[in-house]
């Protein structure tokens, strides 16, 4: 995929699919922002952009906080003058949680995270989109979009409002040009992965439960998101990618 001098906002974008994704777009071309909580990571993850031959800026932020979204739409907007392509990657887990034990705190921390930081992400990045009469979004979704899963329910409850903020925002953004999909990745070799399955034995046996037998890596995430927000995807919106080794096959 080409997305030469495209500018590309890409939140949680210092670890995991994030991280891979921001080196994937500079690549490609891009003009790479990324936001995250913590300073340190996101220079390090700028120097590494920045080495490899692509240009980055960091902007430390929380998703959470509408003053720290919609300045880093404005920023990113600036560079070219433009917000080109999005990627809401930004979220949380929770897992080994049953639901008669969850407290009102994680789920608040879960849903702010994981829905209430997309819904701003979307809310600001198509306003921008909206304007200019074009651009495309990415909502980093997962397959607890689509499934149940004990121990996990609000994580799963998160992912499935992801999904139906993806599908809304695709109906609203279409009259403008404005394209909006999901992607819904599988078990991916992350820090998250690591920490939702808890053990060495959990992971092994999620990575059993994918029909292709592993775990997928964060570059097999970033690949087709960059299709999604490329010229190639031009017909394609309010879909939700599946990109997990068969799991939601069977």
């Amino acid at each position: 995929m080409k997305l030469n001098n495209a500018t590309i906002l890409i939140t949680g974008g210092t670890t995991g699919i994030g991280k891979a994704t921001a080196l994937a777009a500079a690549r490609a071309g891009a003009n790479v922002v990324i936001t995250g909580p913590r300073a340190e990571e996101g220079e390090r993850v700028t120097n590494e952009v920045r080495a490899a031959g692509g240009t980055c800026m960091f902007i430390c932020g929380d998703v959470t906080n509408e003053h720290h979204v919609e300045d880093a739409v404005k920023r990113a907007a600036a560079i070219n003058g433009r917000l080109d392509c999005a990627f809401n990657n930004a979220g949380v887990e929770l897992s080994n949680t049953p639901l008669t034990e969850v407290t009102s705190d994680q789920y608040r921390r879960i849903m702010d995270i994981n829905v209430l930081g997309t819904m701003l992400c979307l809310k600001h990045e198509m306003r921008a989109m909206i304007r200019q009469g074009s651009g495309a979004i990415v909502n980093n979704a997962s397959i607890a979009g689509t499934i149940g899963m004990t121990g996990a329910g609000v994580y799963i409850a998160s992912k499935h409002a992801v999904i139906g903020l993806t599908k809304t925002a695709a109906l609203e953004g279409a009259p403008r040009n404005v394209r909006v999909n999901a992607v819904s990745p599988g078990g991916i070799a992350t820090d998250m992965l690591t920490r939702f399955a808890g053990s060495d034995a959990a992971y092994k046996a999620l990575a059993a439960m994918h029909p292709l037998g592993r775990i997928g890596t964060p570059d097999e995430i970033a690949r087709p998101v960059l299709f999604l927000l490329s010229d190639e995807a031009s017909f394609i919106t309010g879909h939700d990618m599946k990109v997990d080794g068969g799991f939601t096959v069977p």
